[in-house]
């Protein structure tokens, strides 16, 4: 099986650098290749990718996403049977051999992931492996019971608290940040979806159109790489963060929930911001909460009604200025 290794970068100048070298480092295995698909980076991260030797960089102009430069990797990569699919935080510590084995034991297996730890050496339980959300754990997770709640059966089951992380596990979720996809199985999906944009949930969904179309997903234990996690995402402002979270939280609620569920979260969404407003107003003294909590109230309640609207906003709910507030997305 001929491998090829993808990273995908947007201002990851503190990050690109250990990526690469720990690629490089099992660059007999990546005989397709290693690329990075920059997303418009404003500081040295197409300077770090130029500098290491054997590296491919594609820049773009503007930032496609996570999605759209996962595909646009997939397209530049077409002499690959499987691609790695790594965020620029992660320093893979195994041979990607191990995945592609597991691939290779089951011609119906189209993604696999190892395990990730962090800095400290331990693992990332709950975000190494996951299951598929379904509407209770979505509706957990915006109200904020997982947060309070961690061990409640409901999140213990959607973060897979439950299994062994010394076992490889069929049926579950693996992170898109470190990810090895099949080609086959890529091509079937229709590739990752770009709506998602820039980022969140694309993943899970790609995950679930594969499972919806007869592929299998693996976790296998031997693969181990470090994450550091959220390099990117938490330089967003405030209200980016919110609602970028929220508009791909229900894009994917509106197309694989059913109308009952997706109802219930969207619901979920509008009585979790509501006490959000109250505290986020004494917290900064201002009326930003408001202003931003209300656009999303209004992007949950037209998911609520027209599903296909879901990853749509109005141009009032377009961002303009960056608002600082406390509080971060749940998932």
């Amino acid at each position: 099986m001929k491998l090829a290794a993808l990273v995908i970068t947007h201002n990851s100048a503190g990050h690109i650098g250990p990526c690469l070298s720990a690629c490089l480092r099992f660059r007999g295995d990546f005989a397709a290749g290693i690329l990075v698909i920059d997303n418009a980076s404003t500081d040295g991260t197409c300077a770090e990718a130029e500098a290491a030797e054997g590296v491919r960089l594609i820049r773009n102009s503007a930032n496609r996403g996570f999605a759209g430069a996962a595909n646009q990797g997939f397209r530049a990569l077409a002499g690959a049977d499987a691609v790695l699919l790594l965020n620029p935080d992660v320093e893979i510590a195994s041979p990607p051999s191990v995945l592609a084995r597991a691939l290779g034991q089951d011609p119906r297996i189209g993604a696999a992931g190892g395990l990730l730890l962090g800095r400290d050496g331990a693992p990332q339980r709950g975000f190494a492996v996951r299951r598929l959300p379904g509407t209770a754990a979505l509706a957990f997770e915006v109200l904020g019971i997982n947060r309070l709640w961690p061990g409640n059966p409901v999140n213990r089951r959607y973060r897979a608290l439950d299994l062994p992380l010394s076992e490889a596990v069929e049926g579950v979720q693996p992170p898109g940040a470190c990810l090895m996809v099949r080609r086959a199985a890529w091509e079937q999906a229709g590739g990752f979806d770009e709506g998602f944009h820039p980022v969140w949930f694309e993943d899970v969904d790609f995950i679930r159109r594969l499972r919806d179309a007869g592929w299998k997903t693996l976790f296998v234990p031997e693969f181990r790489a470090v994450h550091a996690g959220g390099h990117s995402v938490l330089r967003l402002e405030w209200e980016r963060r919110q609602l970028y979270w929220y508009r791909s939280l229900l894009r994917y609620v509106s197309r694989h929930l059913h109308a009952p569920g997706r109802v219930s979260v969207c619901l979920s969404v509008i009585a979790g911001v509501l006490p959000r407003i109250v505290t986020g107003i004494v917290a900064t003294r201002s009326a930003d909460p408001l202003r931003v909590y209300g656009r999303l109230v209004r992007l949950a309640a037209r998911a609520a009604v027209f599903p296909a609207a879901a990853s749509r906003p109005r141009p009032e709910d377009d961002l303009r200025e960056p608002v600082q507030a406390p509080g971060r997305p749940g998932i």
